[in-house]
């Protein structure tokens, strides 16, 4: 039997909700079935009625999911990932006690489009260096990104950089710091091949971030990325 607070302020199925939250995180894995109402009830000398408020209110929060006829089942848990002016996506996920891995998927010098050309303040068909990556985390695929980088500022980009931080490699080779200044999120149904990198339905929508990065000295645009997110894997936290 698990001890409620029953002359504290917070509500019972409020604490019972807190307790089962906390189960989840150390003892259950996605897709582990909980306890049914009847024996959580007795767990907490409460009636079925306040364990399925506490279960409604997990289920708000995207903890578990009830299954007609089935019982109470535990959903993926997204990751917290910080959008923030210096984010990195290895020292993200090692803080989490995850190992990240990545695919070079392109390196190649293109013509700016005009929105590619926009956002970095180029002319129309000015060479950009585009670079595709696919980044894991525990072997999970987690995000496609698109880099476009103003080829004038980087020459020989494309032989400086072979694996790891595209920003560290910048930095390390050419003396500069970027930092992000803007991010727009939108959630849109995935296209090209992304679904199968991914991973994931066609008929599932990403989450799709554009993001410039500037020289953090002067302010000149050098970085425009578009990075796509696995939706139920990632959290994004905005913290410019």
């Amino acid at each position: 039997m698990t001890l409620l607070q029953r002359n504290s302020t917070e509500k019972i199925y409020s604490q019972i909700a807190k307790v089962l939250r906390q189960d989840i995180r150390q003892y259950h894995q996605t897709g582990d079935c909980l306890a049914s109402e009847f024996e959580l009830a007795e767990r907490f000398q409460v009636n079925r009625h306040t364990i399925r408020h506490a279960i409604d209110a997990l289920i708000q929060e995207g903890v578990v999911e009830r299954r007609h006829g089935k019982g109470t089942f535990v959903l993926t848990q997204p990751v917290d990932y910080t959008v923030a002016a210096k984010t990195r996506f290895t020292e993200t996920f090692k803080n989490l006690g995850k190992t990240t891995s990545m695919h070079i998927r392109r390196k190649v010098v293109i013509p700016a489009e005009n929105g590619i050309a926009e956002h970095l303040a180029l002319h129309s068909n000015d060479p950009v260096i585009c670079i595709e990556t696919l980044r894991l985390a525990d072997q999970q695929p987690i995000c496609v990104s698109s880099h476009y980088f103003p080829a004038r500022y980087f020459p020989n980009f494309l032989e400086q950089y072979q694996m790891g931080s595209l920003h560290a490699c910048i930095q390390n080779h050419y003396g500069l710091q970027l930092k992000r200044v803007e991010s727009l999120v939108s959630a849109v149904l995935p296209q090209g091949d992304d679904a199968s990198l991914l991973c994931m339905p066609k008929t599932q929508p990403i989450l799709r971030v554009k993001s410039i990065n500037v020289n953090e000295r002067d302010g000149t645009p050098l970085e425009y990325a578009l990075t796509r997110f696995c939706a139920d894997r990632i959290q994004l936290r905005i913290n410019l």
